[in-house]
């Protein structure tokens, strides 16, 4: 009989442990995102203490932004790990989306964002913008000088004065394929091709973008709002500005969160997309990085510019991000030469 009394305690235990388990995951989300960690994580954590649902982050590496957990996520595809996917760029949800991979989810949170930033089928939503920049050193090119078209970039006087980050990564990449969106292959071909004779400097990332122009290295560069108001608040002698507002416009590029097909948590990871598509998580995202709100009437610090002041690049995201698949070759060989 002392024997049976040690089983059953034993089994109720392991019992116990059981549903502690279970209980514990059914508090839990995971999330793959391709933004910094130093400005994700913070937005991540103030969800997990509102909501007391445990997030578990996987976060790319500046280098291999946009790829790394985009490779896992279609590796996964068979047996999901993800509920939700928080990406930088509208392009790699459209990837994911073409897959089949995620599934639709109409958030009331984002009842009042723009359609230009939804995917008609609610496969992905955009919130808190950025904006590719020119970023310049104030020493090394006087006002007059500051290009201000993509295409001024490709003459003489910027020859090896001019940076980009390796365009096949991150922002860099959804440019690229915005542009080629825009003018067509032939016309992005020969900007790119000019561009490669002016001498530019390619850098492993925008993050190297805007140390080689805040060091002097070179006179100017492409990179994101977030570098280079990072830049100005450190105290570098540098300035940004947004190019073709007379033309094409400036690409703007929306955070994008889509919800995972076959999710294991789906109930959470759309509470979790609830809230970073909130006006409460734009501003969180305002203060830390400089992104700009695109719901009306989000708080933000003064020297946040609007939306509604920048003329912006007009593109379709999804078709876009066939785009970017499509002319990964191309960039390879054009990287390499």
């Amino acid at each position: 009989m002392h024997v049976m009394k040690k089983v059953v305690v034993v089994i109720i235990l392991l019992s116990g442990l059981m549903v502690a388990g279970c209980s514990d995951d059914s508090k839990t989300v995971v999330v793959y995102t391709t933004v910094d960690q130093i400005f994700s994580e913070p937005v991540l954590k103030r969800f997990e203490n509102e909501s007391g649902i445990k997030v578990k982050a996987v976060y790319d590496t500046e280098e291999t932004k946009s790829t790394g957990v985009l490779n896992r996520l279609i590796a996964e595809k068979e047996n999901p790990q993800c509920d939700v996917f928080w990406s930088g760029d509208p392009a790699r949800s459209a990837v994911l989306k073409n897959k089949g991979l995620t599934t639709p989810y109409r958030s009331p949170s984002a009842a009042d964002i723009d359609v230009v930033y939804k995917d008609p089928e609610h496969h992905w939503t955009g919130f808190s913008a950025r904006a590719r920049v020119l970023i310049y050193n104030k020493a090394l090119l006087s006002k007059q000088d500051i290009p201000q078209s993509l295409f001024d970039l490709t003459k003489p006087q910027y020859r090896g004065k001019f940076a980009i980050a390796n365009p096949l990564f991150g922002t860099t990449t959804f440019q690229i394929a915005a542009l080629f969106e825009a003018v067509g292959d032939e016309k992005a071909k020969r900007f790119l091709s000019e561009l490669k004779n002016n001498e530019v400097v390619i850098a492993t990332s925008n993050g190297d973008v805007k140390k080689r122009v805040v060091q002097g290295e070179v006179a100017c560069g492409l990179t994101d709002t977030d570098d280079a108001f990072e830049a100005i608040k450190e105290g570098a002698n540098v300035g940004f500005v947004f190019l073709d507002q007379k033309g094409m416009g400036n690409l703007v590029i929306p955070n994008t969160v889509s919800l995972i097909r076959n999710a294991p948590h789906p109930a959470n990871g759309k509470m979790l997309i609830d809230y970073l598509l909130s006006g409460k998580a734009e501003a969180l995202l305002a203060i830390s990085c400089a992104q700009m709100p695109l719901h009306k009437g989000v708080k933000t610090p003064g020297n946040i510019p609007s939306l509604d002041s920048i003329v912006p690049m007009k593109i379709n995201y999804g078709q876009t991000a066939a785009k970017l698949e499509s002319i990964q070759n191309y960039l390879k060989e054009w990287a390499a030469d």
